[in-house]
């Protein structure tokens, strides 16, 4: 596993040669991060924070560190010209004016190729390589065109643009080419994620279903890119933790103490940055100030403003302008012991974050627009006493999850002020009320939750928790409110368990009788949706009388008018007795081999045999089908091998299906490789559940057929409750 970020997990701290010594520096991307690349070999690659200086590869706490040289040129143009005079402004809504300089592009694209090479040069055959953030988006495509074997990911910290924005850039094309080189494309929000959709459309005039982009290669083939929300968070519990300290609660108290002992002690803690919303707050404060609607022996503000891009004018000029007005909001209303306006610009440790988070009423987050704020979260972690109240801008991520907080819109001064008002005489037990929730959500979405369900999805590969999960639960409340919903199904694997014989194969009895429940409904489809043919899907599902049934992978239909639509032409029975033939030839040399005759094909099935054996089997079949019938329709799934002389998919089954059935949303489920095709047709108010492992389009999981009889019964209820 190779990481890609523009900053190594560790600083330099001096030296030379083997003298040369490092610290780490952590933060919740390298909390995450750590345990999942020591245990797969793991390589970071990026700058170590010092221009004009080279350094060797070299281990650090089990970690292969991987240093980028940056020139102090290449620093002044891809640093703080393109990555945070142009794309920064540009991604957050154009709050300050990007700047358009061609030198910087040039630099941009010439060091992005240099992070791709160093992880080309240390990334294993397959390996997974995770790219992060705006400063790097060529690094996916470039690692395409040079090592096609790498499994790419790239997560975007902060927000992406409506089009009507990011089309201002002049290299717009180019950044989104090089984000489609992904496998998957994270965003923090499911707005990024349909604004990223939409500029493919524009561009490119690439086809796009919900979360998948199709992407067509030079040989003629379609690659399926994910591109879905992934909301980052924090290590919660080390938060909780360090609040929980005495000497961390001592020190809360000492610094309310330090403050006069007021009744509310309001916090900021942000970068210094224009998107912050700083100004709006202390705007917003310095009124009700002004107004008499607070006093400073009632309410003081504290803002932690730690320094950031110092060498860029437009930050230089918002220090200045923050600092007048602290000034002057101190000068007009501070009394001696007790300050307005508390402002620190600098950064602190982690541990004195927690005692500012305890002894603070109403933590102020007044982004303008910003992809997370972890501070939100980590003053939620840090309240294990089940106080404080969150004051937060819908513009940010965190806001669609943080709901139990206050929800302001940082440009409406008046309903800002209003809003820190409320929170500052909201009762004890509301306060109580809210921060439970929001505590409850931000420790169940930890940052180790993001970076395994991000990796989930890059590589099918993750551990699947038992039960319907609470994102799939609230994805399956929305499909309920929809007029008319189709509940399309797979069989083996999803409804019943996978047996050594397919004739004996049966639904669970939870899966039936929920089946059948949400079949009663007139505003419910339900459809079977198999591999098999129908007759045998009709043997062992024995599906209620009004499912729409598709067998063979959608070769054969079976709607409300009872026919099966299905009509082989002359040369295609032809093709179909050479099939027959020769694959059960083929069969014949090995023992616990069999195969099964399909309406339009045939199924060559390898599961009794050991994995190397079937695989050898599978192999030879397809080499003597490919010499006689080339070009003949063929896929693979679990211990199987399927030839048809019709080409079709359960992608064009759920098409059809969706068609006849008039729905307004689909929900799908399916375990086997072959419903990847029908998780591509899904569109952005649909859901797709993989069963088990393996990297699937869908972006839920459940374990086994337990889980999908859980799901539907849950489905069946809230469905229930919604008409």
């Amino acid at each position: 596993m190779v990481v890609v970020s523009n900053r190594l997990p560790v600083d330099y701290v001096g030296g030379e040669g083997a003298e040369t010594q490092w610290k780490s520096s952590p933060g919740g991307l390298v909390t995450a991060l750590e345990p999942v690349m020591r245990a797969n070999d793991g390589a970071w690659v990026g700058w170590a924070g010092v221009a004009d200086r080279e350094f060797d590869p070299f281990e650090h706490d089990g970690i292969s560190i991987v240093p980028v040289p940056l020139s102090a040129d290449e620093l002044e143009e891809y640093y703080e010209g393109f990555s945070n005079d142009t794309l920064w402004p540009l991604y957050h809504d154009v709050i300050a004016p990007p700047s358009f300089h061609r030198e910087w592009w040039d630099a941009y694209v010439t060091v992005n190729r240099r992070f791709a090479e160093a992880a080309a040069s240390v990334a294993a055959d397959g390996a997974v390589v995770w790219v992060q953030d705006y400063q790097l988006q060529l690094v996916p495509r470039m690692l395409r065109e040079s090592r096609p074997d790498l499994v790419i990911g790239f997560f975007n910290h902060i927000p992406f643009p409506a089009f009507g924005i990011y089309s201002q850039l002049p290299w717009r094309r180019q950044v989104v080419d090089g984000l489609l080189g992904a496998d998957v494309i994270g965003f923090q929000r499911a707005a990024d994620a349909g604004n990223f959709s939409r500029a493919v459309r524009r561009l490119y005039g690439y086809k796009t279903r919900g979360t998948i982009v199709e992407v067509p290669e030079e040989d003629g083939e379609v690659r399926h890119v994910v591109a879905r929300h992934f909301p980052i968070s924090i290590d919660a519990a080390a938060f909780e933790e360090l609040a929980r300290k005495p000497e961390v609660q001592e020190r809360a108290r000492e610094i309310r103490r330090s403050l006069g002992d007021p009744d509310i002690v309001m916090l900021g803690v942000d970068r210094l940055d224009y998107t912050k919303g700083i100004r709006h707050r202390m705007k917003a404060f310095g009124e009700l100030l002004r107004d008499e609607r607070l006093s400073v022996q009632q309410a003081t503000l504290v803002q932690v403003a730690s320094p950031s891009r110092e060498r860029v004018e437009t930050y230089r000029q918002l220090r200045d302008e923050i600092e007048l007005t602290v000034g002057r909001l101190n000068g007009d209303y501070s009394t001696l012991g007790h300050p307005a306006i508390t402002y620190l610009h600098h950064g602190y440790p982690r541990q004195e974050m927690a005692a500012l988070y305890l002894a603070a009423d109403v933590m102020l987050v007044t982004a303008l627009r910003d992809g997370m704020n972890l501070v939100a979260k980590e003053y939620v972690a840090s309240r294990y006493d089940d106080d404080g109240v969150l004051l937060l801008s819908e513009f940010t991520g965190a806001s669609d999850e943080l709901r139990q907080a206050i929800l302001v819109n940082p440009h409406d001064i008046e309903g800002l002020k209003d809003a820190m008002v409320e929170a500052g005489s909201m009762p004890k037990r509301e306060r109580a009320r809210r921060m439970r929730a929001l505590r409850k959500r931000v420790k169940e979405n930890d940052v180790a939750n993001w970076s395994a369900t991000f990796l989930e999805t890059l590589t099918g590969v993750g551990k699947i928790a038992p039960g319907v999960s609470g994102p799939l639960r609230s994805a399956v409340a929305k499909l309920a409110e929809v007029e008319r919903l189709l509940v399309a199904l797979d069989f083996d694997g999803t409804l019943a368990p996978i047996v050594d014989r397919p004739e004996d194969a049966r639904a669970t009895e939870r899966a039936r009788a929920a089946v059948e429940r949400l079949a009663e409904s007139d505003d419910t489809r339900i459809a079977l949706v198999s591999g098999r043919a129908l007759d045998s899907l009709k043997d062992v599902a024995s599906p209620p009388v009004a499912a729409l049934l598709s067998g063979s992978h959608g070769v054969e239909l079976q709607l409300d008018s009872g026919g099966v639509t299905l009509d082989l032409r002359d040369g295609e029975l032809t093709r179909l007795e050479q099939l027959i033939e020769i694959v059960e030839d083929a069969a014949s040399a090995a023992d616990g081999a069999w195969v099964e005759r399909k309406p339009a094909g045939i199924a060559l099935h390898t599961r009794r045999l050991g994995t190397s054996a079937g695989a050898a089997l599978q192999r030879t079949a397809r080499e003597r089908v490919e010499e006689a019938l080339p070009g003949l329709p063929t896929r693979g799934g679990k211990n199987v091998l399927e030839f048809a002389v019709r080409a079709s998919d359960k992608g064009e089954a759920v098409t059809r299906l969706r068609q006849h059935s008039g729905a307004d949303a689909v929900i799908y489920v399916g375990d086997d490789v072959t419903d990847e095709d029908a998780f591509a047709t899904l569109e952005s108010d649909d859901v797709g559940v993989k069963v088990g492992q393996g990297k699937s389009l869908a972006a839920y999981r459940l374990r086994g057929p337990d889980d999908v009889a859980e799901l539907l019964e849950v489905l069946a209820e809230l469905r229930d409750a919604a008409r």
